[in-house]
């Protein structure tokens, strides 16, 4: 699934990078979702980027944690947890595009001018999901610094929050602080048990 959505994500970046059409009709607008009751753009959305720069690191990233998690959701399905492990890759990965732009549409559905693309919500969910059932497997910190996840996680809900409220840099921060809390939550979701493992990792159960 990793690769489909990868390939799926550069195919519809690249026809949209020479499309200014198609870019419009699919980032995401609140202003727009409501006003023109344009919903599917809540998905859509994740599927376009700003450049090349963009969707090269996204898919980068979702390439390097995509298929650990595809393997989870596989032993998961071993152990009896869940009867389709593909699907629920597609739960996690769409589910927090949509659940990542709520903050988003909320904050600016008065705002006609603001626009926003990537898969960066989606993306973190999936990086989270993972630091779940990994939280001290080593993660670097701006590619350089190699600590703990559960510590790289922590950091980086601490500075979305903040770049959120600072603004200014024309980031959704808000997308990747909410992506990334449903990604560490889905896990619970689909069976509360999970979270003794968690604890169990971290030499807490």
């Amino acid at each position: 699934m990793t690769y489909i959505v990868i390939v799926l994500t550069a195919l519809v970046s690249f026809a949209a990078f020479g499309n200014s059409i198609l870019f419009q009709r699919l980032l995401l607008s609140p202003y727009i979702v409501f006003k023109r009751n344009e919903w599917y753009r809540l998905v859509s959305h994740a599927f376009v980027h700003a450049n090349f720069l963009h969707l090269f690191v996204n898919m980068i990233v979702l390439l390097s944690f995509g298929r650990y998690v595809e393997s989870i959701f596989l032993q998961l399905h071993t152990i009896g947890s869940i009867a389709l492990p593909q699907l629920h890759f597609i739960i996690l990965y769409l589910g927090a595009a949509i659940i990542s732009s709520l903050t988003t549409l909320k904050k600016h559905k008065n705002d006609p001018y603001y626009q926003s693309v990537g898969a960066s919500g989606a993306v973190s969910a999936i990086v989270f999901f993972s630091i779940f059932f990994s939280p001290l497997e080593k993660l670097y910190l701006m590619a350089i610094l190699p600590i703990p996840g559960i510590v790289f996680a922590i950091a980086y809900l601490a500075y979305s929050n903040y770049m959120s409220r600072k603004g200014g840099d024309n980031i959704n921060h808000d997308a990747h602080f909410v992506g990334a809390v449903f990604g560490f939550i889905y896990p619970i979701l689909i069976d509360p048990k999970l979270f003794l493992f968690f604890l169990r990792q971290l030499g807490l159960g």
